[in-house]
C-alpha cells in the first residue's frame, strides 16, 4: 500500500513536469519600432483634418466654456457628414495641394537618403578593378614567394 501511494505521487509529479515544459516554450523575440528619422517630412492631413482646423476655431468662438476635445471632435464629424460635395470641395482641394507638396518633399528626401549609398558604392568600384578574391590571391602568392626566399 505504501508503494502504491508513492507511485501516485510520482505520476502527479510527471504530469506537473510536462505542464512546466509546455509553459517554458521560448517566446518570440519582440522587435521594437525602428527609430524615426526627424528629417523625414510629415504626412499631409486629409480633407477632413483640413476642415477640422477651421471648425475648431469657429467652435471655440461659439462655445468658449467647452474644455472637452471629444465634444469638438464629435461636433466636427457630424458637421462634416452633413456637408455636400460642393461644400467639401475647398477642403479637398487644399488637401490635394498639401499632398502634392508632401510628395515633392518625399522625393527630395528619398534622393538624399540614396545618395550616400551610391557614393559608397562608387568609392568601392574606384578603389580597384580586381575583385576581393583576386586581391587576396595576389597577397597569398607574394607571401609564398617571401617564404621561399627566406629558405
Amino acid at each position: 500500500m505504501k508503494g502504491a501511494k508513492a507511485d501516485k505521487g510520482k505520476k502527479a509529479d510527471a504530469k506537473l513536469s510536462v505542464k512546466k515544459k509546455a509553459a517554458e516554450k521560448p517566446k518570440p523575440v519582440k522587435r521594437g519600432k525602428a527609430a524615426k528619422d526627424p528629417n523625414k517630412p510629415k504626412r499631409p492631413p486629409s480633407a477632413f483634418f483640413v476642415f477640422m482646423e477651421e471648425f475648431r476655431k469657429t467652435f471655440k468662438e461659439k462655445n468658449p466654456n467647452n474644455k472637452s476635445v471629444s465634444v469638438v471632435g464629435k461636433a466636427g464629424g457630424d458637421k462634416w457628414k452633413t456637408l455636400s460635395e460642393a461644400e467639401k470641395a475647398p477642403y479637398v482641394a487644399k488637401a490635394n495641394k498639401l499632398k502634392s507638396e508632401y510628395n515633392n518633399k518625399m522625393n527630395a528626401y528619398n534622393k538624399k537618403q540614396s545618395e550616400p549609398r551610391k557614393k559608397a558604392a562608387d568609392d568601392d568600384e574606384e578603389e580597384s578593378d580586381k575583385s576581393k578574391s583576386e586581391v587576396n590571391d595576389d597577397d597569398d602568392e607574394e607571401e609564398d614567394e617571401e617564404e621561399e626566399d627566406d629558405d
